[in-house]
């Protein structure tokens, strides 16, 4: 076999096996696969697991941000919503008078907060079986 195993590569490069698989369903770092699935790290692996963490140190970023710069990268839908977001300004709506442009957007607030609540509804237990409606 050519190549490490990912408990070897854990070792290694000091991720753990557990953010390997992170670094793999992100897409970041995809080791290939042996006949019976299991993952195997080779030079070019080892050297991406490297610089990745060279380029986190460098410039203060998680690997969440690195991710999310890849899907920007591959995904232009996304990265035109963001575009937009970014050089928009808020406005108000024509049909809002000015002195009513506050309430009207704490009323959209309070909708989609509403919508958010619905949707989650009932809450969730946690591992210890306590709700999380109020953590």
């Amino acid at each position: 076999m050519e190549g490490l195993t990912i408990h070897e590569a854990s070792k290694t490069t000091g991720w753990s096996a557990r953010m390997l698989r992170y670094v793999e369903q992100t897409g970041l770092v995809t080791p290939r696969r042996t006949a019976s699935g299991y993952r195997i790290y080779g030079p070019a692996e080892l050297q991406r697991l490297r610089t990745l963490k060279e380029l986190l140190t460098r410039f203060g970023v998680a690997l969440s941000d690195v991710a999310f710069a890849a899907r920007l990268e591959s995904d232009a839908a996304l990265r035109r919503a963001i575009d937009g977001w970014l050089t928009d300004t808020a406005r108000r709506p024509d049909d809002v008078e000015p002195e009513d442009w506050l309430s009207f957007e704490q009323d959209k607030h309070e909708r989609l907060l509403g919508v958010t609540v619905a949707a989650t509804w009932p809450p969730q237990a946690g591992p210890q079986g306590e709700s999380l409606q109020n953590a």
